[in-house]
């Protein structure tokens, strides 16, 4: 079996290589709106292997991201299927024993035993296929008893929600030192050069400061910032959906400080990255998207994209759309997304993790140095400064609504409708996106440092002034001695 994703603009491109059926193969997609990127699994004939094709189509249809949901998906369900063909199994005749043999496989014995929390999400992946064949009468039961809540699957491991976050000097030495390439000192670090600083520090800034997700700030176009509209010291607010997980809407808010982070990266660097790619894009310029009008009111643009013009409203823009989205820029074409590479469009999740990797090895290089703060055993991720964010706007809100409560008291005006209205859960949910107000009460655990408790509560137990076992031991031989002379 293979695993192949659909792609128009590639059928396209070489219709001369189809022997006439590319322009129907096209039409077909079209006709059952069909996504790109839609994972397909073939056999060895080049067949669609059911039910899992009929299974992503429907996950599809839901509005699940054929580029990242159903891509991962797909190589979990393509290992499952591999595994009970060896066995002489297929999804409608498996068992509960190849399940769960496929489980200490891929727990236990294959060479790189993947973990429980990796391992819980693709049992999660599997139980949901199972379920939905069932509902489609593929099989009659599933093949999984559970035993009240548990599942056969599961690793059966319990745990809480990763949540990591940075202190103020942390995220500086983050920023400056890892992403922007200083010295401990403040000083430009020479060897950095090339590698755009002030955009990965405006990333970082974007990041910690509006609590979007990775998915989010990434794919940011410059319209939704005002680039060229707003004036010195204004905010910035854009609506997020398409880009959002599970699309939950939600608005975006960028303080002042941040734009100005922003403004010092599209001033310096990005005029140069847009420039050495603009004779590239002329020459794609049919697979682009070239918006010709942006309008600032309606928070929409205009353009033209697989000869059609084409009007888009900015929240409704998936990723995938953004990345290919260009406007006339000084130099000619260029890329609306404000985070470009260098001769490339939108940077993509895998160029920013390498940026990542990148300045945690710088950071890496100097934590010897008293100047270094304290760094974790497992690698910063970007989703840290989200957690950052929520946990330094929680604290401030509890302390304000903790004020509010005592000045209300002794007013006795409190009412319910202010209880609720200035929630800092609430607040905090909403500014997060997240599905219920429950996902964000699992961060008033993290407000206080629980270590730094155990540091005061055991602060006298192992002091460096105390006796050592040594200092313990030559006073008991001196006791002795002195009990040894006093008998003579």
């Amino acid at each position: 079996m293979d695993l192949f994703f659909v792609n128009r603009a590639r059928v396209q491109e070489r219709l001369e290589l189809y022997d006439g059926v590319g322009e129907e193969a096209v039409r077909r997609l079209d006709f059952r709106a069909l996504p790109d990127r839609l994972p397909v699994i073939v056999d060895d004939q080049m067949r669609p292997v059911e039910p899992a094709c009929s299974w992503f189509r429907h996950l599809a249809y839901l509005g699940r991201d054929p580029q990242d949901t159903l891509r991962h998906y797909a190589y979990i369900v393509l290992r499952l299927m591999e595994f009970l063909a060896e066995r002489g199994r297929e999804l409608s005749t498996a068992a509960e024993s190849d399940l769960v043999a496929y489980r200490r496989s891929r727990i236990e014995l294959q060479d790189a035993p993947v973990g429980g929390t990796v391992w819980d999400r693709e049992a999660s992946v599997i139980n949901t296929l199972l379920d939905w064949m069932v509902e489609q009468g593929l099989r009659r039961t599933s093949p999984l008893r559970a035993v009240g809540s548990t599942n056969p699957l599961a690793s059966g491991m319990s745990r809480d929600m990763d949540i990591r976050h940075l202190s103020l000097g942390q995220y500086v030495f983050f920023r400056d030192v890892g992403m922007g390439g200083q010295s401990l000192d403040g000083e430009v670090d020479r060897r950095f050069r090339g590698l755009a600083p002030s955009r990965s520090r405006a990333a970082a800034d974007l990041a910690v400061t509006s609590g979007m997700r990775p998915r989010e700030w990434s794919t940011v176009l410059l319209p939704e910032l005002a680039v060229g509209m707003r004036r010195p010291g204004d905010s910035a607010e854009f609506d997020l959906q398409a880009c959002a997980k599970y699309k939950k809407h939600r608005i975006a808010y960028v303080p002042p400080d941040t734009l100005t982070s922003v403004d010092r990266f599209l001033l310096i660097e990005r005029p140069e990255m847009a420039e050495g790619m603009a004779r590239t894009l002329e020459r794609r310029h049919r697979d682009l998207l070239v918006a010709v009008e942006i309008d600032y009111a309606r928070r929409r643009l205009r353009g033209r994209w697989q000869g059609r013009d084409r009007e888009f409203a900015w929240s409704a823009m998936p990723p995938r759309l953004r990345r290919i989205t260009v406007h006339e820029g000084p130099a000619g074409l260029e890329p609306l997304a404000v985070f470009i590479g260098h001769g490339s469009l939108m940077l993509t999740s895998s160029s920013w993790d390498r940026v990542r990797y990148q300045a945690w090895d710088r950071m890496m290089a100097v934590r010897g140095d008293d100047r270094a703060p304290q760094l974790p055993v497992k690698r910063w991720r970007f989703h840290d400064l989200r957690h950052t964010f929520a946990l330094r706007l929680l604290d401030f809100l509890m302390r304000r609504a903790a004020e509010r409560e005592r000045t209300a008291v002794r007013a006795g005006t409190a009412t319910l409708a202010e209880h609720i209205a200035f929630n800092p859960l609430l607040i905090v949910s909403r500014r997060l996106g997240h599905a219920s107000p429950a996902v964000t009460y699992e961060y008033l655990r993290y407000l206080e440092d629980p270590m730094s408790y155990v540091d005061a509560a055991f602060a006298q137990w192992a002091g460096s002034d105390a006796d050592t076992y040594a200092d313990i031991g030559q006073r008991a031989m001196k006791v002795e001695e002195v009990g040894h002379a006093a008998a003579r």
